[in-house]
């Protein structure tokens, strides 16, 4: 414990090599609740404010202890970031001889294999993609790590990708031709003989928990995992523990089983007129649905005109084409491996149609190209529980935000975490004059027609006070560009000229660039934005949220988990809805405050915090800012803050 507490002294080793670093003693109270947890094998649910600095707490004693450690994230941002940034600094500054190692998902590495596959074939939506496929040719034959985040030139969400990486399902594994410059088989093998390794918590699951590849060695062999961002996991947890079937994943089998036949059965027609097929049926099948975007439970959909029909015509047309890549598969590695993922996904399909347990909900999703058939488990808590008890070593789950006023019970139901340690620490932060929480009086009920046009109606003059420099965070993609157009017309009549950036209009990193480069710019966001994102400084003063974040009730999936709590004697609001709501909303007010010397208004138009019995819960949750409800001291407010700098 001494060695804690020296590292983390004023003048201690951390201090010397971190920039800006300060003593405070949440974080070293952390620090050693994660050195006991990790010495006695067991496992700690540690929240810490934002400011804390619970990066530093858990890196410093993971490493002081030695052994073997799996760090996971909810984000890729942040898995580079301690790869890069954090673990080397930390590590200089303990003078610990640790390995360190970055594993990501197969479809962040270039697969040679399909690399050359996609050249050879040649068949592409755009120029933009011949160029991209130029410049990650070149990429590959000098990159020492194959990792697509490297190649700046090529945007991460460039439709090039898809053909160039690999899969869990279209992986040739020791069959490949090119198995010996593999560079995902060469970052496992880094992570194999590494001490840290950053992981993300897709990965985590897909490869690690669920062994569904070549690194079912790593959990076994560590002595400590730790899952930063933890506040992501259950619902992870119920994607990786559920089974999903896609039209996505029907249209690529046959554009794999295309280019294999055209690379290795030229002789043999029937194949690709086979593919042709079952693509023109997966199309068909999504084409059902002519929402843009929409989430169903099973039973709304099954008599849903034209459904059954295309889904039949999609069993028909894959089982053709299995058949037709049965009689080939002993010509190729490539078409056996396309055989094989085409007979895996007929007995998913086959599955998907018979009577589903009580305790999955199946249910369908749809999104502008693709339709996915989902079967997800309503809760993950006892397969995650077992994986935790069969294994002797100390688990950390951690996050800013995992519970309600210090109440646990939310996450610890969701995980089946019910008997270990919890500890929580408040930001060092001083909210009390660094921030404003304003809740304007006035406000519609939050489903009644206009109620975003009063959401801009309130933002407007706040927005001129504080020059812009403001997020609007939203609920939803609808009342989010519903806002935008209002937005526009707003400044144009209010003579307002700060430069509007909406969600969608580019990646996220970028939008994020440009947002911190003008300085006066206001960012309208949904989802994606109301988490991972850090905005220190000026280009921030003012964040603005809609509505309380309840997910729909009408979500299948949430509908089927409110029905079976309900039905189990409990009560589903208070359990899981309010919990939910109140952690995605401390996510969201967590964009505001980011550093000591930040300063902000942070505003929630939604009058159910003070016209609803438990809106008092949810206010309490967040960070002791100043209250408002006037809105002339909120500009003044503002207004000293632009002439007075932090």
């Amino acid at each position: 414990m001494a060695e804690i507490e020296q590292a983390f002294a004023a003048d201690g080793p951390l201090a010397a090599v971190i920039p800006g670093f300060r003593a405070r003693d949440q974080q070293i109270e952390m620090a050693l609740a994660v050195q006991q947890a990790i010495t006695s094998q067991s496992t700690l649910i540690a929240e810490a404010g934002t400011g804390t600095g619970k990066t530093l707490a858990y890196l410093t004693p993971a490493l002081l202890n030695g052994g073997k450690v799996i760090i996971s994230t909810g984000t890729k941002n942040l898995q580079d970031q301690l790869f890069h940034r954090d673990l080397p600094a930390v590590r200089g500054a303990l003078g610990v001889p640790a390995t360190i190692a970055l594993l990501k998902g197969r479809a962040n590495y270039v697969c040679h294999y399909h690399l050359e596959r996609a050249r050879e074939d040649g068949r592409f939506m755009s120029r933009e993609d011949v160029v991209h496929l130029q410049q990650v040719t070149q990429f590959a034959e000098h990159s020492r790590t194959g990792d697509k985040a490297e190649l700046a030139g090529v945007p991460e969400d460039a439709s090039i990708w898809r053909h160039v990486t690999s899969s869990r399902d279209n992986c040739l594994g020791g069959d490949c031709p090119q198995h010996k410059q593999c560079f995902v088989l060469e970052a496992r093998k880094k992570a194999m003989e590494a001490d840290i390794i950053v992981v993300n918590h897709h990965l985590f699951f897909a490869d690690v928990w669920l062994r569904d590849e070549g690194v079912a060695e790593l959990l076994p062999a560590c002595n400590t995992v730790i899952f930063d961002e933890a506040h992501q996991l259950p619902e992870t947890a119920g994607l990786f523990f559920g089974e999903t079937v896609s039209t996505g994943q029907l249209i690529e089998l046959a554009r794999d089983a295309r280019i294999e036949g055209v690379a290795s059965c030229k002789d043999y027609a029937a194949l690709p007129l086979a593919a042709l097929e079952l693509d023109k049926a997966a199309r068909d099948l999504r084409l059902v649905f002519t929402e843009d975007s929409g989430r169903w439970p099973l039973d709304k959909i099954m008599h849903r005109d034209g459904y059954a029909d295309a889904l039949k015509q999609c069993d028909t047309a894959l089982t053709a084409l299995n058949t037709h890549l049965e009689s080939q598969a002993q010509r190729a590695p490539g078409i056996e491996n396309v055989w094989q993922r085409g007979m895996a996904l007929a007995a998913q399909l086959s599955k998907w149609q018979q009577p589903a347990p009580n305790d999955v909900v199946r249910w369908v999703e749809a999104f502008s190209h693709a339709l996915t058939l989902n079967t997800t488990p309503l809760s993950v808590a006892e397969v995650f529980t077992k994986q935790i008890e069969d294994n002797a070593r100390a688990w950390i789950f951690t996050s800013a935000t995992l519970s309600v006023k210090g109440d646990f019970s939310h996450y610890r139901t969701q995980l089946g975490l019910t008997d270990c340690a919890s500890a929580s620490w408040d930001s060092p932060f001083d909210y009390g004059n660094q921030a404003v929480f304003y809740l304007p009086a006035g406000m519609p009920e939050p489903n009644t027609f206009g109620y975003t046009k009063a959401v801009v109606d309130i933002a407007l003059p706040l927005l001129a006070a504080s020059n812009g420099r403001a997020f609007l965070l939203f609920t939803s993609l609808r009342a989010m560009k519903e806002a935008h157009a209002l937005l526009q017309a707003g400044f144009e009549q209010n003579q307002l000229e700060y430069p509007i950036l909406m969600q969608g209009e580019r990646s996220r990193t970028e939008l994020l660039e440009q947002f911190r480069s003008l300085g006066n710019a206001v960012l309208l966001g949904s989802q994606s934005f109301w988490e991972g994102v850090d905005v220190k400084g000026d280009a921030l003063s003012l964040v603005i949220i809609d509505k309380l974040p309840f997910a729909p009730p009408d979500d299948p999936v949430l509908s089927a988990r409110i029905q079976q709590i309900n039905q189990s004697g409990g009560n589903a609001f208070m359990e899981y809805q309010l919990p939910h709501a109140v952690i995605t909303l401390k996510q969201g007010a967590g964009r505001l405050i980011r550093d000591e010397t930040d300063q902000g208004v942070l505003v929630i138009c939604d009058p159910r915090l003070v016209s609803k019995p438990y809106g008092r819960r949810i206010w309490q949750s967040l960070p002791p800012m100043k209250r408002s409800r006037d809105a002339d001291e909120v500009i003044a407010f503002l207004r000293q803050m632009r002439q007075t700098p932090p």
